[in-house]
């Protein structure tokens, strides 16, 4: 094999879907890695996306949701981010396997001859690199949870069961089906059929699961249970039911309470070195505090899908704004507000909703710009808690300079490739990119330092909440970014006599990396062209998210 490196040590589990996606595998994942970490063991998570694409970073967020980014630059889904949540852990590029990886390496393989001229194949080539590249990211951890993507019977993933199913004889091994029990409301009944022909699928694989984790709107009853049991040549007590609760962080304490850690354990001959869930309770009790919600507006152009909040868009962003509520026991409603529907009809939308601060987050495209900026303009002039996040900031600057420095033709090189003030344009590198239309993987990603300005909002805020990674030493911090455009220095100078503190640069003094208004001039008005919201966790919470939401919930 291939770079193929026996371990010696890890435990796998493989968290596998069935019935649909979309039903939860993300973060069942995550919440056993989160209660075997707290069993005392090192734990690691590695997400498998069976599409062909290299990476998540050009697909569109409406359709695949938020991608989220790695220190090292990996544009990854969406669960991944959720594992360094639950995990407090960061993870890298190589806890993302998919299709386009695995194939790109193998026909790299044979165009190097690494296979001395046969043919190379499905079998055993493609496996292997799968599961080499499964093995690759592994350190010293005593278990790691693989995800695979998708659902039984799909096609696309059937070389990674194969793969999983050879790791399991190589490997002290566990496999979790993840399943839908679909609701039958004019019936009153949860089915199991769908389930059982998702189990039959699966051991078409090789696969037998030891675990049925049951998801749905309703939980499961006793005769359910009973027939998932008979049917699926499964032990009663290996079914553990994960129904539909009010926010994802209560599921490691569901699953917690149907014991599924220890008996995962059990079947690796292992035992508990430690129990301890005190801190992850106590995050969930804050996100149950009484009182008044400080109302956050997201204004985006993919703030809403059809009459409905699209979460999965910003959800790094939503999540870092429930992290700092918990954190400060202060209820939270977060408003989506269509940006396009600011453009048709003005910042009435957004002081109908009654903010009391407005978060603008990334973006691309013009689509729906001119509501952002109006966004921007609203928060200014009224004094609310402002927050803009990569693009979020790069607008913020677009209105600041026209509607106070006096530019009213600014805007970005992004928006309209000619205006005569490019107070945003595109980064010196990466014009050759666009020439050669070179989108994937092309940006500027991953973890870039900032050098803070001393007496800024932005030192304040890691000064006063700075914790875990997010912290800032000798006024250097390092976050993450996703971007290909930048404020246009040569117009910095004017921006500053107009009032706007350049807040962070890089150590270089080449990027603009955050700006804000003066405590006199504004409570908090911040942009950042990195992304904070990646490094949120639950039980880190990131300092700017929770100086936002102090800020706002003083004018409750």
């Amino acid at each position: 094999m291939v770079g193929y490196i026996m371990h010696s040590s890890p435990r796998f589990i493989f968290v596998i879907g069935g019935v649909l996606s979309g039903i939860g595998k993300g973060i069942t994942t995550a919440s056993i890695a989160l209660l075997l970490k707290s069993s005392g063991f090192k734990v690691t998570a590695i997400k498998i996306d069976p599409y062909i694409s290299i990476d998540a970073g050009t697909m569109r967020p409406a359709e695949h949701g938020e991608v989220f980014v790695t220190d090292d630059g990996g544009e990854i889904d969406q669960d991944l981010g959720h594992y360094e949540r639950f995990l407090n852990q960061s993870l890298t590029k190589d806890h993302n396997i998919t299709t386009g990886k695995v194939f790109a390496q193998v026909i790299k393989n044979e165009r190097q001859m690494v296979y001395k001229g046969r043919d190379a194949s499905m079998f055993p080539d493609v496996i292997n690199e799968i599961k080499r590249m499964l093995l690759a990211p592994i350190k010293n951890e005593d278990i790691v949870l693989v995800e695979i993507g998708g659902t039984t019977g799909d096609l696309e993933n059937q070389p990674f069961l194969h793969a999983a199913r050879e790791l399991g004889r190589e490997y002290p091994s566990v496999y979790v089906l993840v399943s839908y029990l679909p609701f039958l409301k004019n019936v009153g009944e949860l089915k199991t059929k769908p389930t059982q022909h998702a189990v039959t699928n699966l051991r078409e694989s090789g696969i037998f699961p030891d675990f049925i984790v049951t998801r749905g709107e309703v939980p499961i009853d006793e005769p359910r249970i009973e027939t998932l049991a008979a049917r699926c040549f499964i032990d009663k007590n290996h079914i553990i039911d994960n129904p539909d609760v009010p926010n994802i962080y209560e599921i490691p304490l569901t699953l917690n309470k149907a014991k599924i850690a220890q008996k995962i354990l059990t079947l690796f001959d292992l035992k508990p070195k430690k129990t301890d869930l005190a801190e992850w309770t106590r995050f969930v009790s804050g996100m149950e505090a009484k009182g008044e919600a400080v109302r956050v507006a997201l204004v985006g152009k993919y703030s809403k899908h059809g009459g409905d909040f699209h979460k999965d868009v910003y959800i790094s962003v939503i999540e870092a704004l429930t992290h700092a509520s918990s954190f400060l026991k202060q209820p939270l409603k977060i408003i989506p507000i269509d940006s396009t529907e600011v453009e048709k009809h003005g910042t009435i939308i957004i002081s109908q909703a009654n903010p009391q601060a407005i978060v603008v987050p990334q973006g691309w495209g013009s689509r729906g710009v001119e509501g952002k900026i109006a966004a921007a303009g609203y928060a200014r002039e009224k004094n609310l808690p402002y927050l803009g996040l990569c693009f979020g900031m790069q607008l913020a600057t677009i209105e600041f300079c026209r509607s106070v420095v006096g530019l009213k033709n600014a805007n970005s090189h992004e928006i309209d490739p000619k205006t005569k003030d490019p107070v945003i344009h595109i980064m010196p590198e990466q014009k050759e990119y666009l020439a050669k239309h070179q989108y994937g993987g092309t940006i500027r990603l991953g973890a870039w330092p900032c050098k803070v300005k001393p007496g800024s909002l932005l030192h304040e805020l890691y000064t006063t909440f700075g914790n875990g990674e997010n912290i800032m030493r000798k006024n250097l911090l390092s976050e993450r970014h996703r971007h290909r455009y930048e404020v246009n220095n040569s117009y910095v100078k004017r921006m500053e006599e107009k009032g706007m503190i350049i807040s962070g640069m890089s150590p270089d003094k080449t990027l603009v990396e955050a700006m804000e208004l003066p405590s006199d001039q504004h409570p908090f008005f911040l942009g950042t062209q990195f992304h904070p919201e990646y490094k949120s966790r639950p039980l880190s919470p990131h300092p700017i998210f929770l100086g936002l939401l102090s800020k706002a919930k003083e004018l409750l």
